[in-house]
This record gives C-alpha cells, sequence and structure tokens, in this order.
C-alpha cells in the first residue's frame, strides 16, 4: 500500500508540472511508468488520463472571474438604475440573463477550438489507447515538437506582423484551425500544450494569449477525455483504485496551479526554445534507453 501511494505522488507531480508545459504530460507519464507503474495496466492508463481532471481544476480556479461570464464587476454596467430595490429572485434573473458579452464571445472560441477533438477523439481513442501508448511514439514526437517548437520562435523573432492578444476577438475560421492543431496531440508524446500554442501562433496570436487559449480548450477537452475513461471504467475499479485516483487529482492540482503561474510569468518575457531543446534531450535519452539498454 505504501508503494502505491510512493507511485501516486511521484505520478501526479509528474502530471501537474507537465501538464500545461508544452512537453507532454502523457508522454511523460509513459515513460515514468516504464520505472514507476501502478498495477494492472488497465488501471495504470486510465489513472494516467483521469488525475488530468485535478490539473483542469488549477486553469478554473485561476482564470475563474475571467471565464465566468456572470461577474458581478463585468456586468454591473449592465444593471437598471433599480437593482439594489430589487428582491432576490429578481436580480438572480436579471444577472442571470445578462451575462458579459465579451466571455461569452471567448466560450464561443473555445466551444468551436474544440469541435475537432470532440469528433476525432471519439473515433480514434480506443485506437490511440491500443497502437499508440509506446515510448518509441513518446521519443517520435518528442524530438518532431521540439523541432517545430524552435522552428515557429525562430520565424516569429523576425515576424513584426500584428499578433492577437485579445482571444475573444479571434475569428471563428482561425479558432477552428487551432482546434485541428489540438488534434495532433492525440499522439502521445505531442503535447497539447505544444501543438495548440504552436498552432496559435502560427495563426497569429501573441505568445501569451496562445498560452492562455490553450488552457481555456484544456477545460471541456480534457474533461471530455476524462469523463470518457470514467464511463469505460467506473464499475471496472475498486473503492481502493478509486481512492488512489482522488488522492492523484489532489496532488495534481496542487503541483498544476503552481506550474501555470510561474509558467505564465516566464514567458511574458521569455521564448518556448528552452523547451524545445528539453524536449529534443529528453528524446535522444529515450531512444537511447529503450534501443540500446
Amino acid at each position: 500500500m505504501i508503494i502505491d501511494f510512493i507511485k501516486v505522488l511521484i505520478l501526479s507531480i509528474v502530471e501537474g508540472v507537465t501538464e500545461f508545459l508544452p512537453v507532454s504530460s502523457t508522454g511523460h507519464l509513459i515513460l515514468v511508468n516504464q520505472f514507476v507503474k501502478l498495477e494492472p495496466e488497465g488501471f495504470s492508463n486510465a489513472f494516467n488520463i483521469i488525475i488530468q481532471l485535478g490539473a483542469i481544476l488549477s486553469v478554473v480556479v485561476i482564470y475563474f472571474k475571467r471565464l465566468n461570464p456572470w461577474d458581478r464587476e463585468k456586468t454591473e454596467r449592465y444593471f437598471p438604475k433599480n437593482y439594489d430595490k430589487l428582491n432576490g429572485q429578481s436580480r438572480f434573473y436579471f444577472r442571470l440573463t445578462h451575462p458579459d458579452k465579451k466571455t461569452i464571445e471567448l466560450w464561443k472560441r473555445v466551444i468551436v477550438g474544440i469541435l475537432p477533438a470532440m469528433v476525432l477523439g471519439l473515433l480514434f481513442d480506443d485506437f490511440i489507447d491500443e497502437h499508440l501508448f509506446n515510448p518509441m511514439v513518446v521519443a517520435t514526437m518528442l524530438l518532431v515538437w521540439g523541432l517545430i517548437i524552435i522552428f515557429v520562435e525562430k520565424r516569429n523573432k523576425g515576424n513584426k506582423g500584428f499578433r492577437h492578444d485579445n482571444i475573444a476577438m479571434v475569428s471563428y475560421k482561425t479558432v477552428l484551425a487551432i482546434g485541428f492543431f489540438q488534434t495532433l496531440a492525440m499522439i502521445p508524446g505531442t503535447s497539447r500544450s505544444a501543438a495548440t500554442i504552436m498552432g496559435a501562433m502560427i495563426l497569429g496570436l501573441s505568445r501569451s494569449a496562445a498560452a492562455e487559449f490553450s488552457f481555456f480548450l484544456a477545460i471541456p477537452t480534457m474533461l471530455g477525455a476524462t469523463f470518457l475513461k470514467v464511463i469505460k471504467n467506473f464499475g471496472g475499479f475498486t473503492a481502493y483504485q478509486w481512492l488512489l485516483i482522488l488522492l492523484g487529482m489532489v496532488l495534481s492540482f496542487l503541483v498544476a496551479y503552481f506550474v501555470i503561474k510561474k509558467f505564465m510569468a516566464y514567458i511574458r518575457n521569455n521564448d518556448f526554445i528552452p523547451f524545445g531543446i528539453y524536449r529534443i534531450i529528453l528524446a535522444i535519452i529515450v531512444f537511447i534507453y529503450f534501443l540500446f539498454v
């Protein structure tokens, strides 16, 4: 039992640290599972996906005010002069029917952006679980996307064109294209963050806006992936296994909350090239280990 809790601690820290960085949390978990693995294999694979819920909740907490269309500070401009004299029911109804328009526009773009992942995820989830969850696929994608990150950042340094900072003003066509970039992350080792951030930057979003939009897309996308796993395995796990999953979610929430704060502060003045270099180095190590050791 103690060994299981230590494994959960390690795996949850890896998930929380890597989930929103462009380095592939699933890829790292697959690699770590070669040395620190929960049993049986079916539970281990589901655990790696379900504990992402904790990381998702960290985004919700950090950006709750930004994502809440009924936040009072954003909606009070719509209040009638006699708002404070209305009874509680009338005030609740008025606020419910007068959400902040800019936040609604943001959510519309999030919904459009997740459509490709919803469709392709349902179609290929089982195939990916069966055929692509292995170290060689992870290593290949770590290498490929490490090179892409470096290329995009080098390209952007010479590009002085307009960069979108306001996600709510980005066209639906651009948002849908970012959504298709996100589907590339269905291949383990790609990184959902790397695919969406690089795709968004290629399509004209600033570095900070691309990172934040990646976080927002993660909420419904990862919720969908998590609940799909829960539904498939709801009756297949023991109470003890669900306890391990709950502990993993709490730990990944705490770690991800800290990492997101530090990550956003970092990219205000720095690019993603160090992450690209890290991916390439890790890919080489993985190739050497699994081919020759």
